[in-house]
């Protein structure tokens, strides 16, 4: 632990002031993508995935009575369509509704996420700037340079923010693109409920 401390030091003294909304970030960037990974996998994981196909068994067979049951105190995106599909009619105008009611409880933080993978490089560059800026500072303060590995070295160091800001960027960018993939799945899986709802209850509501 001690070694990964005066590792962030020496980072947070070589990149300057920018390194520490870096870090933010990053930090930010972790939290966000572990509370998503946490949800999606509560979400569609086996169980959830069995879960799905029982309630749509049940809608299908027009079990309004099975398929409230099983939903009652269910507070994922599927169970809250399911029991608005169930209480209001499965009709497309319910349907829809529901969907962009939970849209957001699928979509939580992607904005977020979205604002990190765009900023995190833009810092990072503008670190850079501040850097090479102090550097050529230095260079003019100067009437004769004795050593130009001092201007060298501190170039160097202004590309760590940059490096760390794309870093930043790439670690959230897959996760990101992943989070959206189970998003369309999601929403894939919802029209398949509704689905299921307007032929199996709307069918049997209708004899």
């Amino acid at each position: 632990m001690q070694p990964l401390i005066e590792g962030m030091k020496l980072l947070l003294e070589r990149g300057g002031p920018v390194m520490i909304p870096l870090l933010v970030l990053s930090i930010c960037s972790c939290a966000l993508i572990f509370e998503r990974i946490i949800f999606w996998i509560s979400l569609n994981g086996r169980s959830g995935q069995a879960r799905i196909e029982t309630i749509n068994r049940a809608l299908r067979d027009g079990d309004a009575s099975r398929a409230r049951g099983m939903i009652e105190s269910d507070g994922t995106p599927y169970g809250r369509v399911t029991r608005a599909l169930l209480e209001d009619g499965p009709t497309d105008a319910v349907a829809l509704a529901a969907v962009d009611t939970v849209r957001p409880q699928l979509d939580r933080y992607m904005i977020a996420l979205s604002t990190i993978i765009t900023a995190a490089p833009l810092l990072g560059i503008l670190g850079t700037v501040i850097g090479i800026i102090q550097s050529f500072q230095l260079l003019g303060s100067q009437s004769t340079l004795t050593d130009p590995r001092e201007v060298a070295g501190g170039i160097a160091a202004a590309l760590i923010t940059t490096a760390f800001g794309l870093i930043i960027a790439l670690v959230t960018l897959f996760p990101y693109m992943l989070f959206k993939s189970q998003s369309n799945r999601a929403i894939g899986r919802l029209e398949t409920i509704i689905a299921s709802a307007q032929h199996g209850i709307a069918v049997n509501d209708s004899d």
